[in-house]
């Protein structure tokens, strides 16, 4: 009777062992299975998604910018667009145009009337200078470029100012910079008499 009780005794105490064991070898393998990096993208929680998207940006009937983008994301009931490889064209008072603008970012927020390019930005008005900046902030309602990032301006002159911030009209005709870091001269026309 004493053996019986002695096997029992180590049945018992095997199968504690053994239920221990394995509760710690379920509890190792709770929580997420080892997928990789886990992200939320955008398309996650956008209300729409749009290809080859075209929006134009109008004030009071005038025609200001007409941007296009190769993926939009919609958010806030379809009034801010986050948008990816972006293409723009400005217009001026008189409907024509007035720069391009490409970008790797984009994102319109209608219920304010701004646009933010982000990401290797250029703007190149049609008399041929070019701006580049890592963001550039568009306001409709007062036909404005606004940033305050590093820039650089290239005139077909040969004239380069390189600085920090600055507000302008979309073709960069009236500039007004904020702090110049360098700037290199280019060739004048001196009119003949």
């Amino acid at each position: 009777m004493r053996r019986a009780m002695s096997v029992r005794a180590a049945l018992t105490m095997s199968a504690i062992v053994v239920a221990a064991l394995l509760g710690t070898a379920c509890q190792k393998g709770k929580g997420q299975p080892p997928i990789g990096k886990t992200s939320k993208s955008l398309a996650d929680s956008a209300d729409q998604i749009i290809f080859g998207q075209r929006t134009l940006i109008t004030d009071r009937g005038l025609s200001r910018a007409e941007i296009l983008a190769d993926t939009s994301f919609f958010f806030d009931e379809n009034t801010r667009i986050e948008m990816r490889k972006v293409n723009g064209t400005f217009f001026n008072s008189a409907g024509m145009k007035d720069a391009l603008l490409t970008s790797k970012e984009g994102l319109y927020n209608s219920r304010f009337g701004v646009l933010e390019a982000r990401g290797d930005v250029v703007i190149t008005s049609l008399d041929g200078r070019r701006l580049t900046s890592p963001m550039v902030h568009f306001d409709q309602r007062i036909n404005q470029l606004v940033s305050d990032s590093s820039f650089v301006l290239t005139e077909p002159n040969g004239r380069e100012i390189r600085g920090i911030g600055f507000k302008s009209d979309p073709d960069m005709t009236n500039i007004k910079i904020d702090r110049v870091i360098s700037a290199k001269g280019g060739a004048v026309a001196v009119p003949d008499r």
